[in-house]
């Protein structure tokens, strides 16, 4: 692979940043869920003004991840989606994992959050395994718990 497409696919597998993660994986979801993701829609998931989330849409068009027409809405470039449904993938391994234990959902929520930003390819493909091991052997879920009891 050249080294240009190695770079770009290193980025699209670690943004920058929590933050923009956080956005790109808001606009992945809501465009997966609804067909397309607003500024408002943005900022009522993320409990932020809409005029923040608007710097950051305009900044992250600038940086290629997405295109925003105002008015109009966000669509997302092939870097933004493939950085949106990293992202999302990572959140979905860690909540099925953490949830199959029975934990509080907010617990779950919270500790994700956290986690999801943190995490390098290989330990997320580690826990990817061990998530599909456990969901196909309720039993040995089921004896965990109770070592997690004691």
């Amino acid at each position: 692979m050249p080294a240009a497409k190695k770079k770009k696919a290193a980025r699209a597998t670690s943004a920058q940043s929590p933050a923009i993660e956080d956005y790109l994986e808001q606009i992945h979801n809501l465009i997966a869920g609804k067909g397309y993701a607003r500024v408002v829609d943005i900022a009522e998931n993320l409990g932020i003004a809409q005029a923040s989330v608007t710097n950051m849409v305009q900044k992250l068009a600038s940086e290629g991840y997405l295109v925003y027409e105002r008015y109009r809405g966000i669509t997302l470039t092939d870097e933004g989606r493939n950085v949106g449904a990293a992202i999302a993938r990572r959140h979905e391994v860690l909540t099925r994992l953490l949830s199959g234990f029975g934990l509080d959902p907010e617990l779950v929520h919270r500790d994700v959050e956290g986690m999801e930003h943190h995490i390098s390819r290989q330990t997320l493909e580690v826990l990817t395994l061990l998530m599909e091991e456990l969901e196909a052997n309720p039993a040995l879920v089921k004896k965990l718990k109770r070592k997690l009891q004691h």
